[in-house]
């Protein structure tokens, strides 16, 4: 591992913090107690900003506005090409705007900015524009009845949306949930984490520049155990689409149950296994492995946290991890040497390096890392553990953090068994150049997204979600637009028809 002490002001221009409290029915607005609350700069500990903090009343004024603005206003009503339109416009003054928002979430979060300017915000534009194309393909079928009645289904909007996001990934989850639903024709409550809140406002902001109609998207800040509960349990919003924790979905879907029954979608923890056979090239592979945990300092629920390497190139292969790892930059994520930067908080730092000593009293042996780095900030070693066992926690549990577990396999049939040998069935990956094994291994893997011979290989077109406790509904591709309308069947008698 080595670390960096690049100076960020030879690299970017931090910028201003422009919006801090709440967006409700198209204006930037204090909470109605005027408390806030601090976020944080994992870099060094320090207060970005101060924000306001939304609790149950400022839901109930955000879901007051969503829901005139769905039951009177013009955005369901409006030609879908027109939505379109205005969508099209806000994915535009993203990419505008990409450099700005990038520092945004860079310094919230920890993310590496030029990752997040060249590709997560790009891409974060081209799932609403993905989503803008869809808005006018979006219609019911006609039905074959059994007897002499005209049947048809319609496709309309589920109403008034919640959409709880998580810190990991700020930009890319709000575009995933908020793209499908304002092309459905539905209305909007989103709940960003309390430690990335920065880049939602923003977005809202240029939301209201393209065009989208007040009330439409509303965001509120403020912490789980308050706004996002008050938004889980209101009767008058008609879904809930979370992503997090799967202890957290719990109490989303139970507050859902006992208030109004609103549909909920849960897109959760993992523990993904990444496979790799001993007919691949390990050079190509071992890479792909690392990325695989080390990606967004491991900040990931698809991370490819449990290594399973065949036994015939099981030495070969870790021998390239571990000289990989010791060429790993962690360090300013501004710096464009840096690989990694710091954890999302003191929270989840201390979480991780709790995780890590488990590994060592366990009886798990330390390949590398396995530290904080010695300076400010949250900056924790790329750790490899090997010799690691099925029911040891750092192989059982979520960690969330920059922390690999590997461990060696010999058959086809022993690496599934242990591959679904898990509470969650998120991602998998499998690398092999043997065609049957690829199709034996991704037909049995009980996980929603299976990459072979690559990893992390999203797409807007390509549904996401997970099995078990993973959660369930899709995010992304049609799946994720379906989510959010709801099918109404109409049925009228046809009299002295020539054909049914």
């Amino acid at each position: 591992m080595v670390e960096s002490n690049g100076n960020l002001e030879n690299h970017v221009q931090i910028p201003k913090i422009k919006f801090t409290k709440l967006f409700i029915n198209g204006e930037f607005v204090d909470s109605v107690s005027g408390n806030t609350f601090e976020t944080i700069d994992p870099r060094n500990g320090e207060i970005i900003a101060r924000i306001s903090e939304g609790d149950k009343e400022d839901i109930n004024l955000a879901v007051k506005a969503a829901r005139e603005a769905f039951d009177d206003g013009p955005w369901p009503r409006l030609a879908p090409s027109e939505r379109r339109r205005i969508m099209l416009k806000f994915a535009d003054l993203i990419v505008e705007n990409a450099e700005e928002i990038a520092a945004l979430d860079a310094m919230d979060a920890g993310k590496l900015f030029a990752p997040l300017k060249n590709m997560e915000i790009p891409s974060a534009a081209e799932t609403i524009r993905y989503y803008a194309g869809a808005a006018d393909k979006i219609h019911g079928t006609t039905l074959k009845m059994s007897r002499e009645i005209q049947g048809y289904t319609l496709l309309e909007p589920i109403g008034v949306v919640g959409h709880i996001i998580p810190w990991n990934f700020p930009t890319q989850m709000f575009t995933l949930k908020v793209g499908p639903a304002l092309a459905a024709g539905c209305t909007m409550i989103v709940k960003p984490a309390e430690q990335t809140p920065l880049s939602a406002l923003y977005y809202a902001h240029l939301a209201k520049q393209a065009g989208v109609p007040d009330g439409v998207i509303n965001v509120v800040t403020g912490f789980g155990s308050t706004a996002g509960a008050a938004l889980c349990s209101h009767m008058h919003v008609d879904k809930i689409s979370f992503t997090g924790s799967t202890e957290v979905g719990r109490l989303v879907m139970q507050a859902a149950a006992l208030s109004n029954l609103k549909p909920v979608s849960l897109e959760l923890g993992g523990k993904s296994p990444f496979i790799v056979f001993d007919d691949v090239d390990v050079d190509k592979v071992a890479p792909l492995a690392l990325i695989g945990i080390l990606y967004n300092k491991g900040e990931i629920c698809v991370a490819g946290s449990r290594l399973f390497i065949q036994e015939g190139i099981y030495d070969k292969f870790v021998k390239k991890l571990e000289a990989m790892a010791k060429t790993w930059v962690v360090g300013d994520p501004f710096d464009p040497n840096s690989h990694q930067g710091p954890q999302v908080d003191k929270k989840q730092f201390e979480r991780v390096l709790s995780y890590i000593e488990h590994g060592k009293k366990e009886g798990a042996k330390l390949l590398t890392g396995g530290k904080a780095l010695d300076r400010k900030g949250y900056f924790i070693e790329p750790t490899i553990f090997i010799d690691v066992e099925d029911d040891m926690k750092i192989a059982k549990e979520e960690i969330f953090g920059p922390v690999l577990s590997v461990m060696k396999f010999k058959t086809v049939e022993e690496v599934i068994k242990r591959a679904n040998c898990t509470k969650y069935g998120l991602a998998a990956g499998v690398m092999t150049n043997d065609l049957n094994i690829a199709n034996t291994v991704s037909r049995s893997i009980r996980a929603g997204v299976i990459w072979i011979n690559c990893y992390f290989a999203f797409d807007p077109d390509c549904p996401y979600g997970g099995y078990k406790s993973s959660g369930f509904e899709r995010d992304l591709g049609m799946e994720g637009l379906h989510k959010y309308l709801q099918v109404k069947s109409v049925a009228t008698p046809i009299y002295n028809s020539p054909w049914l």
